[in-house]
């Protein structure tokens, strides 16, 4: 196999030489990188990827800490973040978390060498925002946030909670539904709030027993839907507080035999590539430039990274709603 020291002895250069031309080619003079480069075109010479990190003390690897691959928000999120960052010459170490396994997945990513991470799954109080502040590395949170407010890209989750209920007190609705996730993140928990917000400037009173947040797994929903659909006075319509909570829902009332939205009408918010498909028409909340917040995050970071900053980047998305098939007027 052909060394690094078989091209200096055929360019007629030293060793040293010849890790300058490969990791920082800028601050060597253009005929000894010609010279050098032929050399190793001629000898058919590979670099060894390992020991150039160690040179560079770069990786070109990033850790992606992702949501669980039952919401597809994070299916779409995760594509993009890998296909982007493939094309800037990165690999993507990806882990798909549930936030009961948080710490073994920080613990796990903090390990590695790598040049940043990029993570989806962090609390409002988690205390391994400190951590990586600490570790001087570059890093973004993508759809939630730190309570610090710092290092983030989101759509304005707020706002999305207010459209959401506003669209169906406009369509005529009253007996509201919500159904939502833990409130120990960012997104749940404000777009919860946006959702309050909007129920009490519009004056309309709604049962607690309306009220359901769940862990988000498909068990927790369709036990939410079965309790909605228990109820005295059933709820005509239910904001929910994602679009994989939406779909859920859907599946329940269908099984059901229950009509979308002629008997129970039905709002998500992140707008997901599966909710514009012809045979499920999911209104929601989403994005007015609906452009993927993984794409929006990882182009960022690799910014950060190749800029070598810790910058802070903060990014909130304005919202809109995607007026489609599952909600109508009454």
């Amino acid at each position: 196999m052909v060394s690094s020291k078989d091209v200096a002895k055929y360019a007629g250069v030293s060793q040293t030489t010849v890790s300058r031309v490969l990791n920082t080619p800028e601050l060597v003079k253009q005929p000894t990188v010609d010279k050098v480069m032929k050399a190793i075109r001629e000898l058919n010479y590979v670099p060894n990827a390992n020991a150039r990190s160690l040179v560079q003390k770069k990786t070109n690897t990033i850790v992606l800490l992702s949501g669980p691959l039952h919401n597809p928000f994070f299916v779409d999120t995760t594509a993009a973040i890998v296909n982007y960052a493939n094309t800037k010459g990165y690999r993507v170490n990806v882990q798909f978390v549930n936030d009961d396994k948080l710490s073994e997945a920080y613990a796990t990513a903090i390990e590695q060498q790598v040049d940043g991470i990029i993570l989806s799954c962090i609390l409002i109080d988690d205390p391994i925002f400190e951590k990586l502040e600490a570790m001087n590395l570059p890093f973004i949170t993508y759809n939630r946030k730190h309570k610090k407010n710092e290092h983030f890209v989101e759509i304005d989750n707020f706002k999305a909670g207010y459209l959401s209920a506003q669209h169906l007190i406009e369509l005529g609705h009253r007996n509201i539904a919500w159904v939502g996730g833990p409130l120990t993140v960012s997104t749940f928990q404000n777009r919860y709030s946006g959702f309050l917000k909007a129920l009490e400037d519009y004056e309309v009173k709604i049962p607690e027993d309306n009220i359901i947040n769940t862990d988000t797994s498909k068990k927790e929903v369709s036990s939410a839907f079965e309790k909605l659909m228990s109820l005295k006075e059933r709820p005509t319509a239910i904001g929910m507080g994602a679009d994989s909570l939406a779909l859920f829902i859907m599946d329940d009332a269908v099984s059901a035999g229950k009509k979308v939205p002629e008997e129970l009408s039905i709002i998500g918010i992140d707008n997901v590539d599966i909710s514009r498909h012809a045979s499920i028409r999911l209104t929601t909340i989403g994005s007015i430039s609906q452009e993927n917040l993984g794409f929006i995050a990882i182009k960022r970071l690799i910014e950060l990274i190749e800029n070598k900053k810790n910058g802070c980047v903060k990014i909130t998305e304005s919202v809109k709603v995607f007026n489609r098939s599952t909600t109508r007027k009454i």
